[in-house]
């Protein structure tokens, strides 16, 4: 076979195959699903999919306004976790710190306690 039609052949080929892969893509983003398959991204999306609490310190923290709860699901949707200090055992659950950026540009530090049933936000500091 001559290299122009082994190469037509390739071009067609590569092309259903983008043509696929963008509707697959497509199909998937409008459903909300989302691949993760980063130790960050699926700590992340575990805590996010359990009901959150909050322990009375961090109540504290939002209530004097050192930061709010959008904020807060920010972190939890785009931090980045500390894995040399986190996923510790710690009071039946395991501990994970997650760092992040509010809307005044200031670090933050989320410590999250993650149960099998529920995440609870035990402290936050800067």
């Amino acid at each position: 076979m001559k290299f122009t039609y082994r190469l037509a052949y390739y071009a067609f080929g590569l092309l259903v195959g983008s043509l696929f892969l963008k509707m697959v893509l497509d199909f998937t983003g409008k459903k909300g699903l989302d691949f993760c398959y980063l130790p960050n991204c699926r700590v992340l999306k575990n805590i996010r999919n359990k009901p959150f609490d909050f322990s009375p310190n961090a109540e504290q923290k939002i209530n004097a306004k050192f930061i709010d709860t959008a904020e807060i699901k920010a972190i939890l949707t785009n931090g980045d976790v500390d894995f040399s200090k986190s996923n510790k055992p710690y009071k039946g659950g395991k501990l994970y710190i997650i760092n992040g950026i509010n809307n005044n540009k200031t670090s933050i530090k989320l410590e999250v306690l993650n149960y099998e049933e529920k995440a609870v936000l035990i402290d936050i500091k800067k």
